[in-house]
């Protein structure tokens, strides 16, 4: 089931928070390069992949093992590529093709706005999962109409993969700018609904702890008033990602470093 969780609107937050400047499962979140690749939390160089269980049943590999790398970044341009132009899939790639958790975020323009962001906390093998992320984020984010021809050489391309899930004590029991939060609660009528930010969202938005967990239960869709109690009952599991990020340019750059090319 996919979620939608990589961006918001601006919301407007309850007043008597306090103003600081401090994404739903399928879930609606080189040299000269600007490629960005970056862990919250921690930095994973390692390479050596230790297989270790944890207790939400999700394996992970051990805390000296980076994951995300730009080929997914570049295999997800590939995919979409292909797609839009009709053409045979991408062969599948050289990296790692264990499972885990993922989301992949399409971004537009110089200003970077949002076009696109979907992805599952069910641990995917990491070949078919970006393939079908890649397009579902494209095509499917019901915030957005789908990613045209015109548009793609105006995009940039995030892969997330999400790790190190832990239950949190309370809706407090986590930190910005380090952790993705995922929370479970009970809207005003009694349904149960999720919804998730990964890490980037809250300081990106300026929004403390508090501030966050409002506007994520916006997002899920609680429509009443915000109290201490509500807050109080939400079930909240934290969890870390690996973010890697490439624009086009980047992707064309692969394409020609030695005088090869290939028509976009």
């Amino acid at each position: 089931m996919a979620s939608g969780c990589c961006g918001t609107k601006k919301q407007k937050l309850n007043q008597s928070q306090e103003t600081m400047n401090g994404h739903d499962r399928g879930y609606q979140a080189g040299v000269g390069s600007n490629v960005n690749v970056h862990m919250n939390g921690h930095g994973y160089m390692n390479g050596h992949g230790t297989m270790v269980p944890v207790h939400n049943g999700l394996a992970r590999l051990s805390h000296d093992d980076r994951i995300a790398c730009p080929e997914m970044c570049y295999f997800c341009f590939d995919v979409l590529y292909s797609n839009l132009h009709n053409l045979e899939p991408p062969k599948s790639p050289h990296f790692t093709n264990d499972a885990f958790p993922l989301f992949v975020t399409w971004n537009i323009g110089k200003d970077h706005r949002l076009r696109g962001c979907m992805g599952t906390f069910n641990a995917l093998h990491l070949h078919s999962g970006l393939r079908e992320y890649a397009i579902t984020s494209a095509f499917k984010d019901s915030r957005f109409p789908p990613i045209s021809r015109e548009e793609f050489q105006k995009l940039q391309v995030s892969v997330s993969i999400l790790r190190h899930f832990e239950d949190g004590a309370d809706y407090l029991d986590w930190t910005v700018g380090v952790h993705g939060i995922r929370i479970e609660f009970h809207n005003e009528r009694g349904s149960k609904r999720t919804a998730t930010y990964l890490p980037e969202v809250a300081p990106e938005q300026g929004w403390n702890q508090t501030q966050t967990i409002d506007s994520l239960l916006r997002k899920g869709g609680f429509k009443g008033h915000v109290t201490p109690e509500v807050r109080a009952g939400i079930k909240l599991t934290r969890y870390q990602s690996e973010k890697v990020t490439v624009t086009y340019q980047d992707y064309v750059n692969r394409w020609t470093p030695n005088g090869s090319t290939r028509a976009f």
